[in-house]
């Protein structure tokens, strides 16, 4: 791609959810903190863009910023926290390796799930997929659906809760 811009747009979009969860767990799911650090993790991408060498993937580059930009705001932040508390909190916080495993046994779980949602009888097979993996709101499912937007929350209910329950019985 020639146009940096355009180039930075599509690895913003492509990313964002990513690093934003990764912000979420470090913060402790204190969602105006990972915000404020995906915001900067970006921010930081672009003016060091030239920095980056290729031989990581992006993500794990975008990550390692995070992790690195969150120090820096409990470093800022310190005054606020007793020392030995600030210590602890430094060294719990996961690297980019953890967050990794983390999504490798989210994947082992999607494709589970996805094997039972092939079992499943519609509707409820298809509001999850739409819901969970094409990430749609109830109205979006209602209306693609001709139903309510009520009928497509307790859809979605009903086959997160055969999920559940096949998944149980699968000992997972």
């Amino acid at each position: 791609m020639d146009d940096p811009k355009k180039e930075m747009e599509m690895i913003y979009k492509k990313y964002y959810k990513n690093v934003y969860h990764f912000c979420l767990k470090l913060s402790g799911y204190d969602e105006n903190v990972a915000e404020e650090i995906t915001q900067n993790t970006f921010f930081k991408a672009i003016y060091y863009a030239d920095s980056f060498q290729g031989n990581c993937r992006i993500v794990t580059w975008l990550c390692q910023i995070a992790r690195n930009d969150y120090i820096s705001y409990l470093r800022k932040e310190k005054h606020f926290i007793k020392e030995v508390e600030f210590e602890k909190t430094i060294e719990n916080i996961p690297d980019e390796k953890t967050f990794i495993l983390e999504r490798l046994e989210e994947k082992e779980s999607v494709a589970k799930i996805t094997e039972i949602l092939g079992q499943m009888k519609s509707p409820y097979a298809d509001v999850f997929r739409m819901k969970v993996m094409e990430d749609k709101t109830y109205q979006e499912i209602a209306k693609s659906s001709g139903k309510s937007e009520n009928w497509a929350r307790v859809t979605y209910y009903r086959a997160k809760e055969q999920i559940i329950e096949k998944m149980k019985e699968n000992g997972l």
